[in-house]
């Protein structure tokens, strides 16, 4: 549930009062998903969601607009390797073993419809 009314931007909604998440609720997304879970992994997924709630819960309460948003506790700074070409398989030896291929492609059966 947001409170508040409608978001403004810049101001982060924040959940109040949010429902207990249930085993039904759990189990309904499961079947949303296509995902079969039994009835301990019901059990076992609800709990960590509601721990999950709970924690966003507990941030909302503290955050406020004067701290910003931070995506992890520490800096971090990426670490890149140089891009340096080296050997690799020629497109003959990379489709050697593909079921089916067309102008150095693999080929595959369509899935979703002719594009």
């Amino acid at each position: 549930m947001v409170t508040g009314g409608e978001p403004v931007r810049g101001k982060q909604t924040r959940l109040v009062g949010m429902p207990e998440i249930t085993t039904e609720q759990v189990a309904h997304l499961a079947e949303l998903s296509r995902i079969a879970l039994q009835p301990d992994e019901l059990e076992h997924l609800t709990t960590e969601l509601q721990q999950i709630v709970s924690a966003v819960e507990a941030v909302n309460k503290v955050a406020t607009p004067d701290v910003p948003a931070t995506s992890h506790p520490i800096p971090l700074t990426n670490v890149f390797r140089p891009d340096v070409v080296q050997p690799s398989l020629t497109p003959e030896q990379a489709l050697s073993d593909a079921p089916d291929a067309q102008d150095n492609m693999f080929k595959v059966p369509t899935i979703l419809g002719g594009e």
